[in-house]
């Protein structure tokens, strides 16, 4: 099939519905944070030694970072991590005091290399089918969290590590000089959204270009057709996803989850309709007692303190 060559070294090179669930036939089970910070974080057990997730606590409380962390095959995604990242998102989805999730890796120089191509050659054409359709799900249980998500590209981001990047709402990339190597992102097409996540990024004729050719870009090229959100200097994308994060954090939980429906089903009607989305959603923030505490906060010049109810 065609590439969607994922933005190849990470793009630190060059720059300053939920969908039904599917079932994989591989007995798939449903599942160091480098930025050094004054907050503890909270461990949970992982179905999967490649993936952690990781509950910030303290001030931090709301923020939950998913971790890969498969140096030796530089976190390409095999059945294993396939795994640990569906039963992560899983656990996120059921997590009503989760606010905001990072996607990052501990892997120096890469952030995802895609899907793991020397399992991928033992299998049946039936088992990669099953494969990449559970693929393709498990993204899509990204994209349709109601909460922001924020991939945190410190390397390159491959296949289908670019495609679990384009299920974020944010991407962060960091960058070095070329002769210093850096991030990059390059698209080969592995049929996990990337046809569809990036035509509605960037515009039909760009993707068309990006797939066709399978060109790398760097940080550059991408921020500046919107494919990335910010890039920063290599080794400050963690920081800077954090921060991003921590201002979410900050804003109430349920207009935030309301702003990111009206947003992402809005996109595709008619305006009229849009709007009546809107207006829906914006009534379920009325009845709340973060709504009020809004209102007290700015009368009495003070942060307001939010709940989520």
């Amino acid at each position: 099939m065609a590439a969607l060559t994922a933005l190849t070294k990470s793009l630190g090179f060059h720059c300053a519905k939920r969908s039904k669930i599917s079932t994989f036939s591989q007995n798939f089970p449903s599942h160091n944070s480098r930025f050094q910070t004054l907050r503890t974080l909270i461990l949970e057990p992982s179905l999967s030694e490649s993936v952690k997730l990781n509950r910030l606590s303290d001030y931090d409380s709301g923020i939950v970072e998913v971790n890969l962390d498969r140096p030796e095959a530089k976190n390409a995604i095999g059945k294993d991590m396939l795994s640990g990242l569906r039963h992560a998102f899983e656990a996120v989805d059921r997590d009503s005091s989760a606010r905001v999730v990072m996607i990052s890796s501990s892997v120096p120089k890469v952030f995802c290399a895609g899907a793991d191509l020397k399992e991928r050659k033992k299998m049946t054409a039936a088992e990669v089918h099953s494969f990449v359709n559970y693929l393709r799900s498990t993204f899509s249980l990204i994209e349709e969290l109601q909460i922001p998500t924020i991939a945190v590209i410190e390397g390159a981001a491959l296949g289908g590590g670019l495609e679990m990047a384009l299920s974020c709402d944010l991407r962060i990339c960091g960058f070095r000089l070329k002769s210093e190597g850096g991030s990059s992102l390059a698209p080969t097409f592995n049929s996990a959204g990337g046809t569809q996540r990036l035509p509605r990024l960037v515009g039909k004729s760009i993707a068309k270009d990006i797939i066709f050719t399978g060109r790398r870009m760097g940080g550059r090229d991408a921020m500046s057709m919107g494919l990335v959100n910010y890039c920063v200097p290599a080794g400050e994308a963690h920081p800077k996803a954090l921060e991003i994060a921590r201002e979410i954090n900050q804003k109430g939980p349920i207009a935030i989850r309301m702003a990111k429906r009206a947003i992402n089903e809005g996109i595709d009607r008619e305006m009229v309709s849009a709007l009546d989305l809107e207006e829906e959603c914006y009534e379920q923030t009325l009845n709340t007692k973060d709504r009020l505490e809004g209102l007290a906060a700015f009368a009495e010049k003070r942060k307001p303190i939010y709940t989520g109810e």
